[in-house]
């Protein structure tokens, strides 16, 4: 899950650096440079693109952690309660053998 997780915020950072990049590109035509908001511009792009690199790693790492925490805790249960778990198990399994007999 946590894999998934960074896949995605990963993809999407790129597809914004694509973006931001391409902006940039367009920007960077020397015939802006006679425009002070060009500058401006450019400088917020860059301070917005940081911000948003240092948000997507956070989002990360808090996505990471809090799939940690679910995996210790459905292992602690598993141990305290292993017959109960067993139980689960059967049920289910028990169920999906009698919906697909009566296909």
């Amino acid at each position: 899950m946590t894999a998934s997780v960074t896949d995605s915020v990963s993809t999407s950072q790129t597809e914004l650096e694509k973006l931001v990049s391409d902006l940039r590109g367009l920007l960077a035509n020397k015939d802006l440079d006679t425009i002070p908001e060009i500058k401006l511009l450019r400088q917020r792009i860059d301070d917005g693109m940081s911000t948003v690199r240092d948000s997507a790693v956070r989002a990360a790492q808090e996505a990471a952690r809090q799939a940690k925490e679910a995996a210790h805790a459905a292992d602690r249960y598993a141990h305290d309660e292993p017959w109960r778990v067993a139980s689960a198990a059967l049920a289910v399994g028990a169920l999906v053998g009698f919906l697909l007999a009566r296909r």
